[in-house]
Parts: C-alpha cells; sequence; structure tokens
C-alpha cells in the first residue's frame, strides 16, 4: 500500500468538509454521510464547528482507494483561521483545492494558489456545487485560468449544469486530447516534437504526461462535480490517486519527522500530530525532539484509519500519527533531524490586528494567562503579550471571528468568562539609518561583568531580523553568545515606539567578559566572574540605545483590495473609499459594473466590510488581502511597554534590581 498525505483547501462555504464526508462515504471508511448543516461530519469535531458550521482546527480522516491510504486533512476556509492552513502545508504531499461552482474563484482561493504554486505542491482543482442554481462552467474555467493558474485543463464535461441532476463525465475524443497535448507540450519536450510532427499522442502517453506534470506542480487538473450529489467524485478520486504523487521517505533511514500541531485532552495530556519523513518512531523509544535535540519517551502512538484512531507499536515514513510522550513539543519541532522534505512556515502574512483579553472574574487572572498560553502552543501565530506593567495580556488575531472563537473556546473548555477591549492594529517597525553603542566591563556606568557592542544596520523589506558576529571566535564562552543573541531577539519585540522591529541586522561588535573566579579555598563567586545574567541585563540596553541612534520609522500593514459595484453605485462608493485611506490604483469599467483595485490600510478592513453590502444593495463584492507594509504618515503610534524599559536607564536599572527582568521583553 501507498500513503498519500492530502489536503482539501478552499475559501469559506466552498464546500470543502462536505467533499470530505463525500469521500469518506464513497470509499466506504464511513457508513452514513454527515451534514455540516446538521453538525455530524467527522472532521468538524469541536462543539463550536458544529454549532457555526465551519471548520476552525484542521482534521486528519482517512480512506483508502485501491492500493492507496489517503491521509485526508481538512483545513479551514475562514481567512481568521490561516494559521490552521499554514500547518497543515508542511506535511501535505498533493492537495485539492476546492472551487464554488457559483461563487466562483474567490479572495482566499487566490491566496492559497499564490503559496500552493511557490511551494510546487501538486494540486488538483475540484469545481464544487454544479448541482446549484447559477453554477458556471465555462466562465468559470475563464476566471480559473485569468486568477489561479493559466496551466489548468477541463478533465470533466457537464450536464444540467445548474440543477438537482448536474452531471459530470470524464471527458474523452480527440479534442480533449488536442486540448491535454497543447498544454503538457510546454513541459514535455518529446510530446512537443511529437505533436510538431503532426502525430497525436496516445490516451496512455498522454495520461504519464499529465502525472508527472501535476506531481511537478506544473498542470493543474480541474475536476467538476457535487460534493451534495456525489456527481464527479468518482473521477476526483481517480485523479487523486493517479495524477497526485504517495509520500516519499526511506522507513529505514535516520529519523525525520515534523510536529504540526498539538493539543490537549480533557485531563490535560499532551499529544503531537506528527509528519514523519524519514525513519520509524516506536512505542517507550526515546526520539530527539527540537532544536536542542533533548530526548522524549513516546508513550503512545495513534494512527486514524477508516476514520477511526487505531493504537500502533510504530509509525513509519509518509505516515501521520498521534504521538504522547512528546512533552516539550512544539508546533514546527522536528523529531530527529529536520529532512530536506520538510517546508516550514511563513508562508502567510502574520496577524495584523491585536486586542487584551481580561477576565470578567478579575481573580481569574492567572487562570486566564495559562488558558491563553496553552492555546498559542497549539497555534504558534497566536502571539500574546503579557503586559507586566499593567499586568494585562494582549492577543494577537487575523479577524473577528477569532476573537470569537477564542471567547467560546475559553468558556467551554475552560470555563473562563472574558471580554475584549476594542481592536487595535498591529504595527511594525524599521530602522531609518544605522547605529551603535556599546558599554565596558568596568567602566561606569555600566554595572555589568559584561562588555557588549552591538550595530544596528538596516535590511531588506521583508527580510524579518538577524544576528551576526564581528568579534573573533572564541572570544566568549558560547553561553554568552546565546544569551546575547536571545535577548536581541526578544528586545526587538519592543522598538522605540513599542513595536516590533523587523528588517534589521544586529552585529555584535565588542564583547567581554570576567573570567570564572573564587576567593582563595571558596566556592565560586559571581559578583567576581560574569554570568549570563550579566549579558541578557546589559543587552537591552546597549541594543537600544543603538537602536535609537539609527532611528526607527512605524509602519502599518496594507491589504490589497479588489471591489466589484454595479455602475448605479460607483459614484457613492469612491468617496468611502477615501475616507477609509483606500488608494485606488485600477478602475475597470463595465457596462453593468466597476472593478476598483488598489491599497487599503488593514485598520479599515472590517469597517468597509461592513459598509459595502448597503452601499451597493448586497450586489458589491470586496477582496483583500495583506500586501505590505507602509510607512505611517504624520505622528506615529506608539504601543505601551510591557516591561523594564530600557529607553529610560534609571528605571531599567531599578526594576531590575528588584527582579523585575532584564531582557525579558514580553511572553509569546
Amino acid at each position: 500500500m501507498h500513503t498519500l498525505n492530502l489536503g482539501i483547501l478552499a475559501h469559506v462555504d466552498a464546500g470543502k468538509t462536505s467533499l470530505t464526508e463525500r469521500l469518506l462515504h464513497r470509499t466506504h471508511a464511513i457508513d452514513a454521510l454527515g451534514s455540516v448543516d446538521a453538525g455530524s461530519t467527522r472532521t468538524d469535531t469541536l462543539a463550536l464547528e458544529r454549532r457555526r458550521g465551519i471548520t476552525i482546527k484542521a482534521s486528519v480522516a482517512s480512506f483508502d482507494a485501491g492500493d492507496t491510504t489517503v491521509n485526508l486533512i481538512d483545513t479551514p476556509g475562514h481567512p481568521d483561521f490561516i494559521a490552521e492552513v499554514e500547518r497543515a502545508l508542511g506535511v501535505l504531499d498533493g492537495v485539492v483545492l476546492v472551487v464554488s461552482a457559483v461563487e466562483g474563484v474567490q479572495a482566499q482561493t487566490r491566496v492559497l494558489m499564490r503559496v500552493l504554486q511557490r511551494l510546487r505542491l501538486p494540486t488538483l482543482i475540484f469545481v464544487n456545487k454544479i448541482d446549484r442554481s447559477g453554477a458556471r462552467r465555462d466562465g468559470l474555467l475563464a476566471s480559473i485560468g485569468e486568477k489561479l493558474t493559466p496551466a489548468h485543463i477541463a478533465m470533466s464535461r457537464t450536464e444540467a449544469l445548474g440543477t438537482r441532476a448536474a452531471s459530470s463525465t470524464p471527458r474523452t475524443g480527440d479534442s480533449f486530447r488536442t486540448e491535454l497535448t497543447a498544454l503538457l507540450a510546454d513541459f514535455d519536450e518529446a510530446l512537443l516534437a511529437s505533436w510538431v510532427d503532426g502525430a497525436l499522442p496516445s490516451g496512455e502517453r498522454l495520461g504519464r504526461a499529465l502525472a508527472a506534470a501535476t506531481r511537478a506542480g506544473r498542470a493543474h487538473p480541474v475536476y467538476f462535480g457535487s460534493a451534495i450529489t456525489g456527481a464527479g467524485v468518482d473521477a476526483l478520486i481517480d485523479g487523486i490517486t493517479g495524477l497526485l504523487p504517495p509520500a516519499a521517505g526511506d522507513p529505514g533511514g535516520p529519523l525525520s519527522g515534523t510536529v504540526f500541531a498539538v493539543e490537549r485532552g480533557p485531563d490535560g495530556d499532551k499529544s503531537a500530530w506528527v509528519r514523519l519523513f524519514s525513519g520509524t518512531a516506536r512505542l517507550r523509544e526515546r526520539v530527539p525532539v527540537g532544536g536542542d535535540g533533548l530526548p522524549a519517551r513516546v508513550t503512545g502512538i495513534r494512527v486514524i484509519e477508516h476514520g477511526v484512531p487505531v493504537e500502533r507499536d510504530a509509525v513509519s515514513a509518509g505516515q501521520i500519527a498521534v504521538v504522547r510522550g512528546l512533552g516539550r513539543a512544539r508546533v514546527g519541532d522536528t523529531l530527529g533531524a529536520p529532512g530536506p522534505e520538510a517546508v516550514h512556515g511563513g508562508h502567510f502574512a502574520p496577524p495584523s490586528l491585536e486586542t487584551v483579553v481580561e477576565p470578567v472574574r478579575p481573580e481569574e487572572r492567572g487562570a486566564l494567562h495559562q488558558a491563553l498560553a496553552r492555546l498559542a502552543e497549539q497555534d504558534p501565530l497566536i502571539g500574546l503579550r503579557q503586559d507586566e506593567v499593567r499586568h494585562e495580556t494582549s492577543l494577537s488575531l487575523y479577524g473577528e471571528v477569532q476573537k470569537e472563537v477564542v471567547e467560546a473556546t475559553l468558556a467551554e473548555e475552560y470555563g473562563l468568562g472574558v471580554r475584549f477591549r476594542g481592536t487595535t492594529t498591529v504595527h511594525t517597525e524599521r530602522p531609518t539609518g544605522s547605529g551603535a553603542a556599546a558599554e565596558f566591563i568596568h567602566t561606569d556606568p555600566n554595572p555589568y561583568l559584561a562588555t557588549v557592542g552591538l550595530r544596528v544596520d538596516p535590511a531588506a523589506a521583508g527580510s524579518g531580523s538577524s544576528f551576526r558576529l564581528e568579534v573573533e571566535l572564541g572570544s566568549l564562552p558560547a553561553a554568552f553568545v546565546t544569551a546575547i543573541e536571545e535577548t536581541v531577539a526578544r528586545t526587538l519585540e519592543q522598538g522605540l515606539y513599542g513595536w516590533q522591529v523587523h528588517d534589521c541586522v544586529v552585529t555584535l561588535t565588542h564583547s567581554g567578559y570576567a573570567a570564572r573566579q573564587s576567593h582563595a579555598h571558596a566556592v565560586f563567586d559571581k559578583s567576581m566572574s560574569s554570568t549570563a545574567g550579566d549579558f541578557r541585563n546589559l543587552t537591552p540596553l546597549v541594543l537600544m540605545d543603538a537602536l535609537r541612534r539609527a532611528g526607527t520609522r512605524v509602519h502599518e500593514p496594507v491589504h490589497r483590495f479588489r471591489l466589484e459595484v454595479p455602475a448605479a453605485q460607483y459614484g457613492q462608493v469612491l468617496p468611502v473609499l477615501a475616507r477609509h485611506g483606500a488608494v485606488p490604483r485600477d478602475t475597470l469599467p463595465g457596462a453593468r459594473s466597476y472593478v476598483v483595485e488598489g491599497d487599503l490600510p488593514a485598520a479599515s478592513v472590517h469597517a468597509l466590510e461592513r459598509r459595502v453590502p448597503s452601499l451597493t444593495s448586497g450586489e458589491g463584492v470586496l477582496e483583500t488581502v495583506f500586501d505590505h507594509y507602509r510607512p505611517v504618515a504624520g505622528a506615529p503610534p506608539v504601543r505601551p511597554r510591557t516591561d523594564a524599559d530600557p529607553l529610560d536607564r534609571e528605571g531599567y536599572l531599578k526594576r531590575v534590581a528588584r527582579g523585575g527582568g532584564g531582557g525579558s521583553v514580553g511572553a509569546r
């Protein structure tokens, strides 16, 4: 048996979960179809998912088709839960991207396809809901070619489109072979030469070429069908098993895997969802976990077979399993050595919104922080900022729906009532120049047994931040270098205006320490010898001094928007766009509608989304997606600091002396 780890991705409400249910039923993995509306699907397991009828957390099911075992991962479609999709991408062998035949290519569909193409993940497109009134075929194929990929080929023909009797059958014949040859000739020189010679390749030859192009992420077969009626699903299953690549990896090779999800049971027991790329992990075996490679003992292994969790003694390359015993594991951690197959994160924009969450009952503040920390453990794109000064916790978000889900989760799973303050936009800071600072051991005003010199330089947009050494290797113990590097990363979370600093290079230019000393016939005396704490406490002072000399500018997140409005309302919409800070770039007039594209501040997205329906009599369609950061015009917004402020030297030193912590900037 082969294994294939398959993702189902789509814009919200395109029918991902219904398609998952149909695939499981058609392959006899389940006996009866569940319903999203009735809250009875196998993959929407959370009570909140069943109530709202949307997928919030990625879930895994399994079915057998021929000689292939398919681990099927159903992911959320709502952009507020893009972190779940991000985690799934790293463990997939192939993807089915679902598009509604009625709503067509939507904003989130385009975002997903761009990422899939960048990662070269083999992708089939399934056009769902052909039985719904308003379903389209030819126009939708043109939209797929324009907005998703020109390298697509319709694998199905449809009849009675838009009715309950809609059907989908595989395309055959010379016209289909000619169209397929024209597509594949771009990727297959032998095929092109044969076609130029006037010979139309055989169906078998074209099938091999299509499989090769699909597995390379170059061609994208398009299937039409309905998850509700089952039309076209058999052809899709044939495409999944015949065109997508099975999982690779040597079960006898060195252990290499990745943790893509973490969950806790009712008793608090922690489990990790793991995809293995190489090797085998066995029950009671100790396996290296995380960047430090410290071993953990595997106490349980569970795989999904025919939709049912089954305990096993081992999990091998290509498989997905729930592994218990990895208590320290976090999302993104490796098992064994990192493999070249592993796909790392960073495919989507980080959250651009933030809110302060507080307990309804003040005495539950500690319990709330612990619960939020567990949620952040399961979702690495949830950023927590613990304000030690005001005793507040801030939570970063993708949108208002996510806020509702967090509130419901805290109530249902932890028994905590919470309230949120107004949502604010998360800005970022970038250096505007270079700046350097240094403080030397045994030299006023430096109170620490450490020498630290740092230089801050701007870096390319989107490059993040990096740490480099300009001191001689070996001149400083490795533990002290690590302390400086870790503290630099934490300190950059709050720049001159309180926002995280991006796109910079921090270089260690000076270093020095007092070697380990002790009094005669006495034990080690840390008052005479440098410790890592000296470097952790001094680094924020030096770094913020260098950053102040370099200067920073605050940037705001900006979305690219596309707004389609009826021609009659076009004149009314333009002033509203201007009031929300939108900058139109292109306007495409049509007979009955206008399409406006441009830039929109992230802070205005939610407000504009609420205005569009009333402005356009419900006919306007707004699509937005994060695009870039731009400098803030006017006075830069300031975010209050959450800890000892190294820009206030006197206050910082007093707080550190009281045990307030130096170099400990914000919890994540």
